[in-house]
C-alpha cells in the first residue's frame, strides 16, 4: 500500500512562491507516475501537474503552465511542485497522486487514473 505524504502548504501574498513536497511510502516510488491536483472551496478537484516515472515527460493545466513545475527525486521517493507567482485564485487543498505506470513514460491527468493520494495540504494566497 502507498501512501503519500504533502507538506509545504502555508499562507502566502500574492506573488510569493512556494514549493510543495510529497514523500511517498510503501511501494516502488520509481515506477509511479505522480500528479498534482487542488481543490478550492465548494469546486470539484481539478488537474494540477503530471510527471512520468522518469520525470521525462511532464505535463501542465493551462491556468498553472509557466508558473508551476512539477518535478521528482527518485532516490528520495519525493515529488515536488515549485509555484511561482501564486495568485488568489491558486487558493486550494493540494493533493498529490499516484499511479504504477509499469515504467511507461505516460502522464495522467484525470482523478480516476490514480490509485493512491495524499491527505492534502492547504495553499492560501492573500491578495
Amino acid at each position: 500500500q502507498v501512501q503519500l505524504v504533502e507538506s509545504g502548504g502555508g499562507l502566502v501574498q500574492t506573488g510569493d512562491s512556494l514549493r510543495l513536497s510529497c514523500a511517498a511510502s510503501g511501494g516502488t516510488f520509481s515506477t509511479y507516475a505522480m500528479g498534482w491536483f487542488r481543490q478550492a472551496l465548494g469546486k470539484e478537484r481539478e488537474f494540477i501537474a503530471a510527471i512520468s516515472w522518469s520525470g521525462g515527460r511532464t505535463a501542465y493545466a493551462d491556468s498553472v503552465k509557466g508558473r508551476f513545475t512539477i518535478s521528482r527525486d527518485n532516490a528520495k521517493n519525493t515529488v515536488y511542485l515549485q509555484m511561482y507567482s501564486l495568485k488568489p485564485e491558486d487558493t486550494a487543498v493540494y493533493y498529490c497522486a499516484a499511479r504504477n505506470s509499469l515504467y511507461s513514460e505516460n502522464y495522467y491527468m484525470r482523478t480516476r487514473e490514480y490509485a493512491y493520494w495524499g491527505q492534502g495540504t492547504q495553499v492560501t494566497v492573500s491578495s
